[in-house]
């Protein structure tokens, strides 16, 4: 009984951590593309007209 509650414990933990990579590595690549198109619409400030 001891053995299975260890294991779903561990099974839980292990998925626990990889959704937390998931996560950061998605929320990485999302601030690199905001820093890049923020960086494009900078170049591009004085063709743009309001």
């Amino acid at each position: 009984m001891e053995e299975r509650i260890y294991k779903a414990v561990s099974r839980a933990g292990v998925l626990d951590i990889i959704l937390g990579v998931i996560a950061i590595t998605v929320g990485v690549a999302s601030g690199v593309l905001l820093l890049i198109s923020g960086a494009r619409l900078l170049s591009h400030k004085s063709k743009i007209l309001f």
